[in-house]
């Protein structure tokens, strides 16, 4: 290894451990009031204790909007930075639940400012610091996974499980830990403030009902700037206001806020590729790369390279025969389909990007195209850079949508579909930041894509195999939809790679494509798929990036290290663990999966994309909001009773399958797939609203409820190796818990529930 990246990683090391053990130490011991506090006097100028202003709504508004708003904010902005993190998206969800958790618990204790903004300075100087052999270990440091070869990384090598690899992991994680503790301490000062709020609001339901409401806002604001392509400058911005207006106190407070988020925002702004376009779509971070060569413009999404931007038109070949003299246009891999349905009268295109397989289509005297894509600024920039203006095709249809929605719910049927290199740059969901689950490639997927063919239709995956199990994955799906092996190949897709090829044709049509000579030739020389056997992707078990079902090497590793970093950080802070409420811990883990449940089946039914998800998610709160009204309403509503409705609606949605839930009309699926979904939420909500209740809405309650949240974000990982249909049962077994851990603990306290 190099020296400058030796430096880098110990600057990484100093600037992460040092500014975690810093705010560390502002919460060791148990100081309560300034009086106690035996800490710097200047420590104390960012200290706030909230009991000297009282309760106020326009606090806790302010704090709850705040804590979602920068929830969001930093899982996208680091996952999408930070490559790493791109693989254990839902680590940074974990450590904003151990920030808000630990941030509950010590509601009772002075809040010092520096314990936000130390660590957000921190983060973005991580994510921004503009040093050449900084940014060369960051983007390095997902190859020390390179052992966990049953997880297929993109760009990651490949290397053998040995002591040398173990050391790479051990880096990894222990990298990986100190990053973590900053994310988490972020949220500890806006946990405390909610807290201390929700503890001494002169009405319990409805201050956690308005804290439900905020935090909505904040989600609806951070979904709002998506949408609109703002860039992370603006959302830090944003964040900021709501912040200031939060610290307002003193003047020395309100500067220090308005200093450290405008440094962080200038961060954010500071453009790392000179000579390079950074834009932020509602779906991810794209970067456009100056055009190198004669008509091709590079595009990369999340610092990894995506796709290219190619002119294969005839007056360019024409002009540029020095360009095509290793491999003629008509062998180019956009082409091929094309040689097994020619001039098809309708292709559906999906995952239609920038539009090179649209122009093909074209240039090969498509009727009607159907281009389906995911992200709305991808399409804009094919629209604006595409060299043949394929979208200005009449004969072209535009359509912004998940590919997977699209294939369930069209009625139209085609000639040729095409599923153009979808996901192949990626091994992870898009919104959730929880799994590496696709369901595009899925039996059930392709069942619903088989539907749309005609009798004589062609079907073509298209896709950037790097490893022998993803193709022996692709290989069997097929099998198993089509009943017969496919037609595999590979072809060249530009000057410097090589695609696979899976289709579906009949026999006439595959010897009508290999009886051109030249074609079969240049098939000859590229060589044979290497397959390996892999299980099959279903709706249930999505994980096409994992090899076999099982709790990857990595996530367990990382897992332990974090749970053992938690453990730290209680002792730190003084909260002992036997102390835990773990009737309000399990309620906690249980709630997690149960919204990752949620979340699973609406991507699945209505698309895996920031609107759909931040509308589940707006929809989970205010089903809380309104079982919050409900036990206002009727406050002797038994706990027994609200119990015994969780377990039905909880069996109910474990027994109906998703497929069920599938209609051509939208707000038909809404109206019967929401119901089936939600349902538990809404018994979930009782129960939790009648034991906070009982609790006198305790700060140190809801800590609790949060860090067991952050054990729910862990067991998450067991659907790698169960399905995602099972967390439902270990939901169910974790209310049981709860169930029990209340007579266990209330007859000695507050005496038993109703």
């Amino acid at each position: 290894m190099e020296m400058s990246i030796i430096l880098a990683a110990l600057l990484f090391a100093l600037l992460s451990g040092s500014a975690s053990v810093f705010v560390f130490s502002l919460y060791r011991g148990n100081p309560t009031s300034r009086g106690k506090d035996k800490r710097g006097g200047w420590i104390r100028l960012w200290e706030i204790l909230p009991s000297e202003s009282g309760f106020s709504y326009v606090t806790l508004i302010l704090a709850s909007m705040l804590g979602l708003f920068l929830e969001l904010l930093l899982i996208r902005w680091v996952s999408s930075e930070i490559r790493i993190f791109a693989f254990f998206k839902n680590f940074v969800l974990i450590a904003c639940f151990l920030g808000f958790g630990l941030g509950g618990s010590l509601c009772r204790r002075s809040i010092n400012l520096l314990s936000l903004l130390v660590p957000l300075v921190t983060v973005s100087l991580i994510i921004k610091l503009p040093w050449e052999p900084f940014r060369t270990f960051i983007a390095t440091l997902p190859n020390y996974l390179g052992s966990m070869s049953e997880v297929h990384l993109w760009g990651v090598p490949s290397i053998p499980m040995n002591w040398a690899s173990l050391g790479l992991l051990a880096t990894a994680c222990a990298l990986v830990c100190p990053l973590f503790a900053l994310l988490a301490l972020i949220f500890i000062p806006i946990g405390q403030w909610i807290g201390w709020c929700l503890e001494n609001a002169p009405n319990g339901i409805w201050a956690y009902s308005t804290n439900l409401l905020a935090s909505l806002a904040g989600i609806l604001l951070y979904t709002f700037l998506c949408l609109y392509y703002q860039p992370p400058w603006v959302w830090i911005a944003a964040g900021g206001s709501v912040a200031l207006m939060l610290f307002w106190g003193s003047p020395v407070q309100r500067w220090t806020v308005a200093a450290s988020f405008g440094l962080c925002a200038v961060l954010a702004g500071f453009n790392l590729h000179p000579g390079t376009s950074e834009l932020w779509s509602p779906y991810q971070k794209v970067t456009l790369l100056p055009q190198r060569e004669a008509h091709v413009v590079e595009i990369y999404t999340n610092e990894t390279w995506h796709q290219q931007i190619v002119d294969l038109s005839p007056e360019f070949v024409a002009s540029h025969p020095n360009l095509f003299e290793r491999l003629p246009p008509g062998l180019n891999a956009y082409n091929l389909p094309y040689r097994f349905s020619p001039s098809p009268p309708s292709v559906l295109i999906l995952g239609a990007g920038t539009g090179n397989d649209v122009a093909a289509a074209l240039r090969n005297g498509a009727g009607r195209v159907v281009a389906v894509e995911i992200d709305p600024l991808i399409l804009q920039l094919g629209t604006q850079l595409h060299f043949e203006r394929p979208y200005a095709s009449p004969r072209v249809q535009a359509v912004v949508q998940d590919a997977r929605r699209y294939v369930q719910s069209c009625e139209e049927r085609f000639d040729l579909i095409v599923f153009s290199l979808l996901d192949s740059h990626t091994t992870s969901s898009h919104y959730t930041n929880i799994r590496i689950d696709n369901f595009v490639y899925t039996v059930e997927a392709l069942r619903a894509a088989q539907k749309l063919l005609h009798p004589q239709g062609v079907l073509v995956i298209k896709f950037q195999v790097e490893t022998p199990w993803i193709a022996g994955r692709l290989e069997r799906l097929m099998t198993a939809v089509f009943g017969r092996a496919s037609v595999q190949l590979r072809a060249d897709n530009n000057s410097s790679s090589t695609v696979s090829f899976f289709i579906e044709a009949s026999e006439t049509q595959v010897r009508q494509a290999f009886s051109d000579e030249p074609f079969a030739s240049h098939t000859r020389r590229q060589g044979t798929l290497k397959t390996q056997n892999a299980c099959l992707t279903t709706d249930d078990w999505p994980y096409f990036y994992q090899h076999e079902p099982g709790i990857p090497a990595s996530v367990i590793a990382i897992s332990v290290a974090l749970l053992l970093l938690s453990t730290w950080a209680f002792r730190q802070t003084g909260i002992a663990v036997k102390s835990i409420e773990w009737h309000f811990f399990f309620l906690g883990a249980a709630f997690l999966l149960l919204e990752v449940q949620i979340v699973s089946r609406m991507a699945l039914l209505f698309g895996t994309t920031w609107l759909v998800n931040s509308i589940v998610i707006a929809g989970v709160l205010l089903l809380i909001v309104g079982s919050n009204f409900v036990v206002r309403w009727f406050p002797q509503i038994p706990v027994k009773a609200a119990y015994l409705g969780l377990f039905l609606s909880i069996s109910l949605a474990y027994l109906v399958p998703t497929h069920w839930l599938f209609f051509d009309s939208r707000v038909l699926s809404a109206l019967v797939a929401v119901p089936v979904s939600s349902l538990p939420v809404f018994f979930a909500g009782i129960i939790f609203i009648r034991s906070f209740a009982n609790a006198a809405f305790s700060g140190t309650a809801l800590g609790a409820n949060l860090i067991g949240a952050l054990l729910g974000g862990l067991l998450e990982s067991l659907s790698y190796w169960t399905g995602l249909k099972a967390l439902l049962l270990l939901a169910a077994l974790l209310y049981a818990a709860s169930y029990m851990a209340t007579y266990r603990t209330s007859a000695a306290s507050r005496g038993c529930l109703t």
